[in-house]
C-alpha cells in the first residue's frame, strides 16, 4: 500500500521479479492517488521526531531493507523522477535531503536530476554513493548498518564533479584540460547557503 502522511491508503504499489520493465508499477492517477505528490513511507516520518534529514531512496524495497535495518528517515520516490511537489514535501520533515539511489547509470543520472529540484526547491542536499554501482538494499544486506553509515556524504558540488570526471580521459592533456574547465564551472556555479 502507498500511504500518505495522515495513514490513509491511497492507492499500490508492486516491484516486479526479475528483469521486468517497467520494475516499479503503480496504481494509475486518480483524484486521490497522484505519484508526483507523494512519496513512499512519508507516513513513517510522522513519528520520527528531530530528523536531521530525510534519505531518499529509488524503490519500496529499498525502503523496507534499510528500516528492517535501523535506518532513520527512509522514503522513496513514486518512480525515479523526483518532483518539485515530493522536495517541498519532504522539506516539511528535516532540513536536509540525502540522495541514496541505485549505482546503476539510470540512477546515478538521476541523483543528478534530483539535485537541481532540490536546489529549486532551496532544500539543503548530500549524497549517498554506494560502493560498487549497488543498490541501497543490496549493500545494507551484505555489508549491514554500520557499513551504510560509514559511507561518507558527499555535497552536490563534489558528486557533480565525479560525475564530469567519468567524461573525460584524465590520461591525456585535453581530457585534464576538459575536466579542470568543467570543473571550473561548476565551482564557479556554487551559490552561498
Amino acid at each position: 500500500p502507498i500511504i500518505n502522511a495522515h495513514a490513509q491508503v491511497l492507492g499500490f504499489g508492486g516491484r516486479a521479479l526479475g528483469d521486468v520493465q517497467p520494475k516499479y508499477l503503480n496504481t494509475a492517477d486518480t483524484l486521490v492517488f497522484n505519484k508526483r505528490m507523494g512519496v513512499y513511507g512519508i507516513h513513517l516520518l510522522k513519528k520520527q521526531r528531530n530528523l536531521s534529514r530525510v534519505l531518499l531512496v529509488e524503490g519500496y524495497m529499498d525502503v523496507v531493507s534499510l528500516v528492517q535495518h535501523g535506518v532513520p528517515g527512509v522514503v522513496a520516490t513514486l518512480g525515479t523522477a523526483m518532483t518539485l511537489e515530493q522536495a517541498r514535501l519532504l522539506k516539511r520533515y528535516a532540513p536536509q535531503v540525502t540522495l541514496c539511489y541505485d549505482g546503476d547509470s539510470a540512477g546515478q543520472t538521476a541523483i543528478l536530476r534530483a539535485l537541481s529540484v532540490l536546489e529549486e526547491a532551496e532544500v539543503a542536499a548530500r549524497v549517498v554513493k554506494i560502493p560498487g554501482g549497488r543498490d541501497p538494499d543490496e549493500f545494507i544486506r551484505e555489508e549491514g548498518k554500520e557499513a551504510f553509515d560509514a559511507i561518507a556524504l558527499l555535497q552536490p558540488v563534489m558528486y557533480r564533479m565525479q560525475r564530469a570526471r567519468e567524461d573525460y580521459d584524465l590520461a591525456t592533456q585535453e581530457g585534464r584540460s576538459g575536466y579542470a574547465i568543467a570543473a571550473a564551472a561548476l565551482i564557479r556555479a556554487v551559490r552561498e547557503p
